[in-house]
C-alpha cells in the first residue's frame, strides 16, 4: 500500500500529550505520510512536547492559529497545506495501528463511489466506540435518544432504532454506512475537491455529521472499514472544560437540524426539536454544577482542621 498517499491532518487544542502520542503513531505507522498539526492557539504544553519530542522532524508540519478559530477551521486550513492524495482526518487523542491507513485507502481504491471512509474506533478497554458507524440522526431520531426510547426497539425496530450502530456487531467485510466519527475520516483528493470542505459555521462537534450529508447528497458513498482499527481516548482532550464542549455540540446539533430539516419538517416540529436540544444542554449543565458543588463539599469536609499550637510555642519573645 502507497503510504505516500497519505496526509495526516490532526487538529491540536490543549491535548497536552496526546497528540505527540498520536503523531508518534501515525510517524511510526506509516512510515512515508506526511503529518499536518494544526494548532488552534493552545495554552498549554502540548506544542512544547510535541517539539521537543520531533524537532525538526522532515514529515511532521505545524500550523499555527493565532486564535481558537474551531475544529472545522482548522481542518480546512490543514488541508490546505496537504500534498498528497488522500487527506486523513485524525483526532489528536487517537493512536493508529499500523493497518489503519493501508486498510481505509485499500477500501476507498475498492470502491471507487467512496468519498470518504472511517475506522473502527476502540474505546481503552478494547470495546467498539459509539459514534464510529451511524445513521444520520433526525429530529425524531433525536428525541428518541434524548427520552432514551432506544429500548423500545425490540419491539418497534424501525420506529425507535438508535441511531448508533456500534452493538450491531462487527461486519466482516466494509459496508456502506450513513455517517461515520470525525476522529477518523479517510478522503480522497478527488472527493474533497467535489463537495468542499467543513462547514466553518460549527465550531466544535456535527460538522462531521454535516460533511457526511453532504458527501451523500453529491452522490458519494460513505463505508466504515472495520480491519482499520485505532484507539480513540475520546474526552480526553476536553476534560477541562466539559460545558463549554457540550455547549458547542447542542448549538451544532441545532445548526444541523435547521440547515436540513427546515424543509422536511413543520416550523412548529422543528422549533420543538430545537427547543428540546436546549433544554437537554442546561440539564446537563444543571447536573454538572451541582456535582461539581457536591465534590467541592466533600474535599472541604476531607481537610482535616489545623489544631491551634502551644500558646508557650506562639507567644512573642520581648528583647530589652
Amino acid at each position: 500500500m502507497p503510504l505516500e498517499q497519505c496526509s495526516t491532518i490532526i487538529v491540536n487544542y490543549n491535548s497536552h500529550i496526546h497528540v505527540t502520542e498520536c503523531v508518534r503513531s501515525v510517524l511510526t505507522n506509516a512510515p512515508q505520510a506526511e503529518v499536518i498539526v494544526v494548532d488552534n492557539a493552545s495554552t498549554d504544553d502540548s506544542l512544547t512536547i510535541l517539539e521537543v519530542t520531533f524537532p525538526d522532524h522532515p514529515r511532521l508540519q505545524i500550523v499555527r492559529n493565532p486564535v481558537n478559530a474551531g475544529f472545522a477551521v482548522a481542518c480546512n486550513l490543514g488541508t490546505c497545506q496537504a500534498s498528497k492524495d488522500y487527506f486523513f482526518y485524525l483526532n489528536p487523542d487517537c493512536m493508529i495501528s499500523q493497518e489503519t491507513i493501508p486498510q481505509l485507502i485499500s477500501s476507498l481504491k475498492q470502491n471507487p463511489q467512496a468519498g470518504m471512509a472511517g475506522g473502527r474506533l476502540l474505546n481503552s478497554d478494547g470495546s467498539e466506540q459509539r459514534g464510529g458507524r451511524r445513521k444520520i440522526p433526525t429530529p425524531w431520531s433525536t428525541f428518541v435518544k434524548v427520552f432514551k426510547l432506544s429500548a423500545l426497539s425490540r419491539f418497534f425496530p424501525r420506529i425507535f432504532a438508535d441511531f448508533n450502530l456500534h452493538e450491531q456487531g462487527v461486519p466482516d467485510k466494509p459496508i456502506e454506512v450513513e455517517a461515520i466519527s470525525g476522529a477518523c475520516m479517510m478522503i480522497p483528493r478527488q472527493a474533497h475537491e467535489e463537495v468542499g470542505g467543513l462547514d466553518e459555521d460549527y465550531f466544535l462537534h456535527c460538522e462531521d455529521l454535516d460533511w457526511c450529508l453532504r458527501f451523500t447528497l453529491q452522490g458519494w458513498k460513505i463505508v466504515y472499514v472495520p480491519d482499520a482499527v485505532l484507539t480513540h481516548f475520546q474526552g480526553a482532550c476536553s476534560k477541562s472544560t466539559p460545558i463549554i464542549v457540550e455547549w458547542y455540540k447542542h448549538k451544532g446539533m441545532v445548526h444541523f437540524y435547521r440547515k436540513f430539516y427546515r424543509k422536511q419538517y413543520s416550523t412548529i416540529l422543528l422549533w420543538a426539536v430545537i427547543l428540546m436540544i436546549w433544554v437537554r444542554f442546561a440539564a446537563i449543565a444543571t447536573l454538572s454544577k451541582l456535582m461539581s458543588i457536591c465534590r467541592t463539599l466533600t474535599f472541604t469536609n476531607e481537610i482535616p482542621s489545623e489544631q491551634p499550637e502551644p500558646a508557650s510555642s506562639t507567644t512573642a519573645t520581648i528583647s530589652n
